[in-house]
């Protein structure tokens, strides 16, 4: 018989004594400890950001000089832009939807310069998760892991880094090639703050390639589906 999920598990509690806004939170320092996507001085854009605990990690890591821009269908919770020392930028939004320009704004304006075609990110993060049924949910994620990755090329600097959340299924292997494709260095992790009982795991892409390995390995296929609905699960 399957175990009961734990709402209220260690590290909730210690999410909340500490401050952040979610347990996630404590994916990210490991998975960020393990194997390093956010950096000091970083820009980062988090996709799905809400309720904001990324957020809060990535600014504490990104420090002073960084910037750090989170969107999300949701609104995001305001507490997230103040913890840690990065400049913190919100957005309401579909990140998909979006014009990659406007990302990118965001970011040109933190640090107070113009737009131009060398504003990109250091690093891309994603927590999302598709509106979960219990049948097809890894396929929907999978789909929301492909829309990350048609991104990355629009959005990422060469030689940045990143870390997106996948239900693992029939299409997380081809989904974890598509991602080493792109970068020098793809890899699956599941952090001990992932509760036992769940499928997700992270895909970390290391040293984003640029766009020439875009071009070289095109998918046949063509774009991936849209999704009904996502967002930062928090969880």
């Amino acid at each position: 018989m399957p175990q009961p999920r734990k709402l209220h598990d260690e590290y909730f509690l210690k999410a909340k004594a500490e401050g952040y806004l979610a347990r996630s939170a404590y994916k990210l320092l490991e998975i960020n400890e393990r194997t390093p996507v956010v950096l000091l001085g970083d820009a980062v854009l988090d996709l799905g950001c809400a309720p904001g605990s990324w957020v809060q990690v990535a600014s504490e890591i990104a420090g002073s000089k960084g910037v750090v821009v989170g969107i999300d269908l949701k609104e995001p919770d305001p507490r997230a832009a103040q913890r840690g020392r990065a400049t913190v930028k919100l957005a309401v939004g579909d990140a998909f939807e979006a014009e990659p320009a406007s990302l990118l704004a965001h970011l040109a304006r933190a640090r107070s310069e113009e737009l131009s075609d060398g504003t990109r990110f250091d690093s891309v993060l994603s927590d999302m998760a598709p509106n979960t049924s219990g049948h097809g949910d890894d396929f929907l994620s999978s789909r929301l892991c492909r829309r990350v990755l048609d991104l990355v090329p629009r959005v990422l600097r060469p030689g940045g880094h990143l870390c997106m959340k996948i239900l693992e299924g029939a299409d997380y292997a081809d989904v974890l090639r598509e991602t080493g494709r792109l970068f020098v260095k793809a890899q699956g992790f599941k952090p001990r703050a992932s509760r036992d009982v769940s499928r997700e795991m992270f895909i970390i892409g290391r040293s984003y390639c640029g766009r020439e390995a875009v071009r070289s390995t095109h998918r046949k296929s063509g774009p991936p589906a849209p999704v009904e609905g996502w967002g930062g699960s928090g969880s």
